[in-house]
């Protein structure tokens, strides 16, 4: 008994030093990084709360995923620039600036609102199917012949300021849940619809992100029963007050959907 006592003991030893080892390297990491988090409201935050104070109306809050990246690994530096309602050409004008040759990690969110997300649910939740639809067509046909131009703009200013950043592009995620839990709100045939035009937005952006060398990260998949209408806890707005936070992810979309998916890219 006591031999076999002692081997557990030098086991346990083995592994606490492993684990120390790990966490050990895993901070000096961390130390080096130089992190920069562009992009529009989902990166932002805007739906999760907790705003920070200087953030005005760019809503970028203390819940959002680059937030809580930043507070889980203590980058050397933070600089966190996204705002509510960007489209690529706030991100050139008003936000690249934040990045420099020592810019290690950048995340961003964009091309939402160039293809006219906001007016589109508009339409969806106040017209009827066949305007939606009307208005999802158009939103596509921007998104695969306008857009890609814009967003090769955007990716090619952000290799020309940093020049050796990892670059995460996250995509977004199906709003609704087809066939769900939903009595209320709008039908099937306008969620369809939606989703779809989500699954076309992020084929653009996932397939100018690989041209320019970033990694695109995909949300729809850890999203999944997690949308509106969804059968487990909802991770998105429907309509809500302030009207600007509807159809963003609130505090657990950006905690169990975008941050995981960041630290796992």
């Amino acid at each position: 008994m006591l031999r076999s006592a002692r081997v557990m003991s030098a086991t346990a030893i083995a592994v606490l030093l492993t684990l120390t080892t790990f966490f050990a390297a895993s901070s000096a990491n961390a130390a080096t990084v130089n992190y920069v988090a562009l992009g529009d409201s989902y990166s932002a935050g805007v739906g999760a709360g907790n705003y920070l104070g200087d953030s005005g109306s760019c809503k970028r809050s203390a819940n959002a995923y680059p937030y809580l990246w930043q507070s889980a690994h203590s980058p050397s530096s933070f600089s966190f620039v996204a705002c509510s309602g960007a489209r690529t050409g706030d991100v050139l004008n008003n936000q690249i600036s934040a990045l420099n040759s020592g810019t290690t990690l950048v995340s961003i969110t964009i091309g939402g609102n160039d293809a006219g997300f906001a007016s589109t649910m508009q339409t969806c939740v106040l017209s009827s199917e066949s305007a939606c639809l009307d208005a999802v067509s158009a939103g596509e046909d921007y998104a695969q012949n306008t857009l890609p131009g814009q967003l090769d703009q955007v990716y090619a200013a952000i290799h020309a300021k940093a020049p050796s950043a990892h670059v995460v592009v996250l995509g977004y995620p199906h709003l609704y849940k087809i066939g769900g839990s939903c009595i209320f709100g709008i039908g099937d045939t306008k969620r369809a619809a939606i989703n779809e035009a989500a699954d076309v937005l992020d084929g653009v952006i996932a397939k100018s992100a690989a041209n320019a060398g970033f990694t695109f990260a995909d949300v729809r998949g850890i999203f999944t029963e997690h949308e509106i209408c969804g059968s487990q806890d909802t991770w998105l707005h429907s309509t809500t007050w302030p009207i600007d936070e509807s159809y963003h992810p609130n505090a657990s979309g950006q905690a169990y959907g975008y941050f995981p998916v960041l630290s796992q890219s």
